[in-house]
C-alpha cells in the first residue's frame, strides 16, 4: 500500500498544480454585467476576458494597474471588480500633454469613467506617456501590471524606450507581482521590423525584453490564439475586426477570421 501511495502522490500533485484557478464569481459577474457596453460585450468571444485575467492570477483585493486603457474596454471589468476590496490604476495619456490626439485620448478616457460614476468612482487616474512620463504607480505598489495590444504602438518609441516601459512595470510591481501581456503575433519566421508597423510582434522579442529588465517567464496561454489569423494583410492588424481598415475590400474574409492572433504571457517579479 504504501509503495502504491508513494508511485501516486506525485500525479495527484501534478494534478493540484495543473488544476484550473478556482472559479470567480465577482469577475464572472463584472465580465457578464449589463452594465458593459455591447459593442464591448461583443469581442468576449475573442478576447476571453474572464479566462484571460483568470490566467494572470487576478484577485479582488489587488492593486492593479492598466498601461493605455484606450476606450476603457477592459476598464469596464477591472473596475467594478476591484472598486470594493482592491484598486484599480489607470495609466493614461497626459490630459495637458504637447500632443494634440494625446489630449484627446485622456479626455476621452475621462468621459468613460464619468459616464457611470457607481461603477468607476473609485478608479485611479494616473500619467503614462512614454518616454516621458513612466512613474504611473508607487514602486513596490502593485500586485498585477496589465496591457492589452498596445506593445506595437510603444515600438514606435524606440527599443531603449520599450525597455524603460517594461522596466517601469518592474518598478511598479511588488515581489511575486504579475506584469500580464497580450499582444499580436507575428510568426517567428516572418521578418519584425523596427516599428512593428504591421501591429505584430515576435513573442520572443517580448520575453527578451521583458527579461532583459528583470522579469520572469511563468507561463503562456493559448487562450487568445487564433490559428485562422495569418498576420499577413494589406493593412496590417487592422484589416481584421473590430477595425476592418480595407472597409469593403475583403470584409467577410476578415470577418471570418475574426480578431488576430495573440500571445498572452505572465511575467512575474521575482
Amino acid at each position: 500500500m504504501r509503495k502504491w501511495l508513494l508511485a501516486v502522490l506525485p500525479f495527484v500533485a501534478g494534478l493540484v498544480l495543473s488544476a484550473p484557478a478556482y472559479a470567480d464569481t465577482a469577475l464572472k459577474a463584472a465580465v457578464n454585467s449589463d452594465q458593459r457596453l455591447e459593442k464591448n460585450t461583443a469581442r468576449d468571444a475573442w478576447r476571453n476576458p474572464y479566462e484571460t485575467l483568470t490566467f494572470f492570477g487576478i484577485q479582488p483585493n489587488m492593486t492593479v494597474v492598466e498601461l493605455t486603457p484606450g476606450g476603457g474596454w477592459y476598464t469596464e471589468i477591472l473596475a467594478p471588480y476591484l472598486r470594493d476590496n482592491g484598486q484599480y490604476i489607470a495609466g493614461v495619456y497626459n490630459p495637458e500633454s504637447s500632443r494634440a490626439n494625446y489630449r484627446r485620448y485622456a479626455a476621452v478616457f475621462q468621459e468613460k469613467l464619468a459616464s457611470k460614476p457607481a461603477l468607476f468612482d473609485r478608479a485611479k487616474v494616473t500619467v503614462f506617456e512614454p518616454p516621458e512620463q513612466l512613474q504611473y504607480a508607487k514602486p513596490g505598489s502593485a500586485d498585477m501590471v496589465l496591457t492589452f495590444r498596445n506593445l506595437h504602438n510603444w515600438m514606435s518609441y524606440g527599443e531603449p524606450v520599450m525597455r524603460d516601459i517594461f522596466r517601469s512595470a518592474y518598478t511598479a510591481l511588488k515581489p511575486g507581482g504579475v506584469f500580464g501581456v497580450v499582444e499580436h503575433r507575428l510568426p517567428e519566421d516572418r521578418e519584425q521590423d523596427a516599428t512593428a508597423s504591421s501591429g505584430y510582434m515576435h513573442e520572443s522579442y517580448v520575453i527578451k525584453m521583458a527579461e532583459s529588465v528583470g522579469f520572469r517567464l511563468a507561463e503562456k496561454s493559448e487562450v487568445n490564439a487564433n490559428p485562422q489569423d495569418t498576420a499577413d494583410h494589406p493593412g496590417g492588424v487592422w484589416a481584421l475586426p473590430p477595425s476592418l481598415r480595407n472597409k469593403e475590400a475583403n470584409r467577410d474574409k476578415y470577418l471570418a477570421i475574426g480578431e488576430s492572433d495573440r500571445m498572452t504571457l505572465k511575467f512575474v517579479k521575482p
